[in-house]
């Protein structure tokens, strides 16, 4: 059957999960981000395509077939009511939301404290699995790392990293003492430079709001303060850059010391 009508149920009911109403599910679009989801494994729900799909689109489909999701052919007009793009690919698809606990071997962790911009979190979610961190924890007041936008930006990374969000900070407090992990707050002044810092010591680092920082209840929490010193005439940087910047850091630190610990030892 064609759907044909921007007023069809099952596009109804994509177009709340595109706009995060039903939270158990999560909106994916175009090739790439399609491609990384069926990848993943995550479980999937159901699939929109038009009828003259490119190759590429083609072997998506063929993939979701033989993981049995429903497909369901749109034409384009209608699956442009649907879309979150500006220029639509031709395929959409609905799955699960993925659901995570932290491992026992999560010794790196990025926390997020009420980042507010999708952009910014989906490039600090790619950051973060692009320089061996473990895990992301989000407290309340983050933005949905699968929202539509997020996922763009995250560039299919949100599908593997394990995300953890919506935490109080009390929460955040108790599962990292009890896993031992130190709780570090970044912060413009005040905290140990972030080159000096023991990454190889298990801990979780924490990026605040794009325009108040960590909170006082969170630093008042930690166990550190990390500060990135920079030019006297720039007040801070992007939280994104700040990510970016600190974490490889500590990706450098654990390399070297994993260097150091394989290096054969002779008599």
């Amino acid at each position: 059957m064609l759907i044909s009508s921007p007023a069809n149920e099952r596009l109804k009911h994509a177009r709340r999960v595109r706009d995060g109403l039903e939270r158990e599910e999560i909106f994916v679009e175009g090739e790439r981000l399609v491609g990384e989801c069926i990848a993943s494994e995550i479980e999937l729900i159901a699939g929109f395509h038009i009828p003259t799909p490119r190759n590429l689109t083609r072997s998506l489909i063929a993939q979701l077939r033989r993981r049995n999701c429903p497909l369901f052919e749109t034409t384009p007009e209608a699956l442009a009511t649907v879309g979150d793009t500006v220029t639509p690919s031709g395929i959409i698809i609905l799955a699960r939301r993925p659901q995570h606990t932290l491992g026992d071997d999560a010794t790196l962790l990025a926390g997020l404290e009420e980042v507010q911009d999708p952009g910014n979190l989906g490039t600090i979610v790619r950051t973060a699995e692009a320089s061996g961190v473990s895990a992301m924890i989000t407290t309340r007041g983050t933005v949905d790392t699968y929202s539509p936008k997020a996922l763009r930006s995250a560039m299919g990374s949100a599908f593997r990293l394990p995300v953890i969000g919506g935490l109080r900070i009390d929460q955040v407090v108790d599962i990292c003492h009890s896993r031992g992990l130190k709780i570090l707050a970044t912060t413009s002044q005040g905290g140990i430079e972030y080159t000096d810092y023991d990454w190889c010591t298990p801990s979780v680092v924490f990026f605040g709001n794009e325009a108040r920082g960590i909170s006082d209840e969170l630093t008042a929490a930690s166990d550190h303060k990390i500060q990135i010193s920079v030019a006297s005439t720039v007040e801070s940087l992007n939280v994104g850059a700040a990510a970016a910047v600190v974490l490889f850091e500590a990706k450098r630190q654990r390399d070297q010391q994993s260097r150091k610990r394989s290096k054969p030892k002779h008599n």
